[in-house]
């Protein structure tokens, strides 16, 4: 048994001291363990993981342990179960794979953590390392999703042009979920000119989405006009796919990457690539490369000292902002938007309870934990 005053050799597991239970050691891998992660697999890193010192600061901004109280469900407990892993104590099995499973990613854990922990990182390879062991119908179908349909637009075209048949066939939660196509037999201009008058400043080009455009399209139509009335002649390439976002964030890291690097390419020559979806500009801002990746909000605010908006039909408007998890803990976007709109005349901004909380969509999480989601899909409504 130890005293204060025995030297301790870091070299060996020791008791922690007298009054410990039986079994307590000193937090560290022995040198006999082997990790547990499946080989020849991405998994995440040892230098990631020991940067984490377990001090819980970020356990009251976790969204799904503030709905739980569970340790499980709160960044610290993932990244025990990680190390549990690694320390060759645990295997990456069901249990482990609901950890992971019902986190949101929103990382808002990142924004308060003083050791800055890349836990957005930690939990993408950790998502790579459970995908495997799947049962085999949900394999093949988030395969299906992620690395065939997302990043081929004919086969996307496809799904958006069947779904009116099938939605009432679809279960009422996912039929819910799932808006009607904006876009089947249109295409959005190749490129977009400035208004006559309005000076060139550059070019720019538009990352349309996958979903973005074939169900959103006339936010991309939106984002077109308003970039070339700001002086900026925009181009949307055919040949840009998917982001890569949703592959990366749920099992599939390398296809995230690889349709990153894909567009990077494809965007070459261009002064910045505008994003309008958060989740997809943060993706593609951590990836290498150029040109630039600039989300539309901010990129407006800091570049479009050139517009000029005029008043509001009817109004006043009084408007509260959705900041997007991404957008504001990975892209650090919050005072941008909020002064681009508070240059329309007629439009109230206004502020709302918690407004900087996860709303619960998080990509594919509310059709994967449709409980969780919902509640604090209603929070955020409530608010």
């Amino acid at each position: 048994m130890l005293t204060p005053h025995d030297r301790l050799d870091t070299e060996e597991a020791l008791p922690l001291g007298t009054d410990m239970p039986g079994g307590a050691w000193f937090i560290g891998r022995t040198e006999e363990a082997t990790p547990g992660w499946r080989p020849g697999v991405e998994a995440p890193a040892d230098v990631d993981l020991d940067s984490c010192v377990a001090c819980g600061l970020c356990l009251p901004h976790c969204p799904t342990y503030r709905l739980s109280g569970e340790e499980s469900m709160s960044p610290r407990g993932r990244i025990a179960a990680m190390r549990a892993v690694a320390d060759g104590v645990a295997t990456p099995d069901q249990t482990f794979a609901g950890f992971m499973d019902r986190c949101l990613v929103c990382r808002a854990c990142e924004d308060v953590c003083p050791s800055h922990v890349p836990f957005g990182r930690l939990m993408e390879a950790a998502r790579v390392q459970i995908e495997p062991q799947r049962p085999a119908a949900a394999r093949a179908v988030r395969r299906l999703g992620l690395r065939a349909l997302l990043p081929r637009k004919k086969l996307l075209w496809m799904a958006a042009a069947v779904q009116p048949l099938v939605r009432p066939f679809l279960p009422a939660r996912v039929r819910a979920l799932t808006p009607r196509p904006s876009a089947l037999f249109s295409r959005l201009p190749a490129l977009t000119e400035p208004p006559a008058g309005v000076q060139v400043r550059g070019t720019v080009a538009v990352l349309s989405g996958c979903v973005q455009d074939r169900w959103f399209r006339q936010v991309n139509l939106a984002t077109i006009r308003v970039l070339a009335a700001g002086g900026w002649r925009v181009q949307v390439p055919r040949s840009q796919s998917c982001c890569g976002a949703l592959p990366a964030h749920n099992g599939y890291a390398d296809t995230g990457r690889a349709l990153a690097a894909r567009n990077a390419k494809v965007f070459a020559g261009v002064d910045a690539v505008i994003v309008n979806a958060a989740g997809c500009a943060a993706h593609l801002s951590e990836q290498p490369g150029e040109p630039p990746v600039r989300e539309v909000m901010a990129f407006l605010h800091e570049e479009g000292a050139e517009l000029r908006f005029g008043p509001l039909a009817a109004g006043p408007f009084v408007v509260a902002y959705h900041d997007a998890c991404h957008a504001l803990r990975v892209l650090k976007i919050h005072d941008q938007p909020r002064a681009l709109l508070g240059r329309i005349p007629g439009l109230e901004l206004v502020e709302i309870p918690n407004g900087d909380r996860c709303c619960g969509a998080a990509g594919l999480y509310n059709v994967t934990q449709p409980e969780l989601s919902g509640t604090l899909r209603r929070q955020k409504a409530e608010a």
